[in-house]
């Protein structure tokens, strides 16, 4: 097979929460120009229904279903009406995420903690757990799970934050190692700064991005398209042999001193 078919997703079915905007609308397209057919998920059935039609007037295949990864109803539903409308998941990123605080450690409450444990960590451990069963039964799948950076280098107040990505990080490793004998794959990727919606509060602030792109060796903020082409690796044939790891999308800031 040619490398340029390994990539070809054409009969996989992908999951990406948090799809409605951002990141995860900018995977969800990657994945449905690559023939995949995409669920559509974030909160509001309105905003996932509109992805999905601006998609299939484009040709793709997409269904909107409307899922707050944190509560375990919605979860369930989210799975139940993938396999009641594809029949299979074949690919599952967990994208959706919080970030409700900005601050030092001891300044947060203890329902903060437990609403962004519950999102960040608890949801993506629970979803994938629920598509497990329907990947090992169709021979494999991929599970990507958006991590961040700030789980590998801490940042100043994003404390909480950076917690439940490295969490994530070691649920991949774990998720790799116990499933991999079932031909599933699981990786984090860890992407630095992208302007999107969800980082507005640091990439409006100027001199925090001054500051950034002196300091990354790119000299820039990312868009959310340049986080698609490792994910769209890992999903495909084309990243077969590679579980369990972190890859990083983050114009060097890791390196950075």
């Amino acid at each position: 097979m040619s490398i340029q078919k390994r990539f070809d997703l054409s009969g996989k079915v992908a999951v990406v929460t948090g799809s409605s905007k951002g990141i995860g609308l900018a995977i969800a397209r990657g994945f449905a120009e690559n023939g995949a057919k995409v669920v559509i998920s974030s909160r509001k059935q309105e905003a996932v229904e509109q992805v999905a039609e601006d998609f299939r007037k484009e040709g793709f295949e997409a269904v909107g279903i409307a899922c707050h990864v944190g509560v375990k109803e919605q979860r369930e539903n989210l799975i139940t009406q993938t396999i009641k409308t594809y029949g299979q998941i074949d690919i599952l990123v967990n994208n959706a995420a919080i970030n409700p605080v900005y601050g030092p450690l001891e300044a947060t409450e203890d329902a903060i903690f437990d609403k962004i444990m519950n999102v960040n960590v608890k949801a993506p451990w629970a979803l994938a757990n629920l598509a497990q069963p329907h990947m090992k039964e169709s021979g494999g799948g991929s599970i990507i799970n958006i991590s961040s950076v700030e789980g590998i280098h801490p940042g100043d107040g994003l404390g909480l934050y950076s917690m439940t990505k490295a969490a994530m990080n070691m649920l991949s490793k774990n998720q790799a190692k116990e499933w991999g004998r079932h031909g599933i794959r699981a990786n984090a990727v860890c992407p630095g700064l992208v302007k999107t919606k969800f980082s507005q509060s640091l990439w409006s602030n100027e001199k925090l991005v001054a500051n950034y792109e002196r300091m990354v060796p790119l000299r820039r903020i990312a868009s959310p398209e340049e986080i698609v082409g490792i994910v769209v690796l890992l999903a495909s044939d084309a990243g077969s042999y590679m579980t369990g790891g972190l890859y990083s999308a983050d114009g060097g800031y890791l390196i950075s001193g």
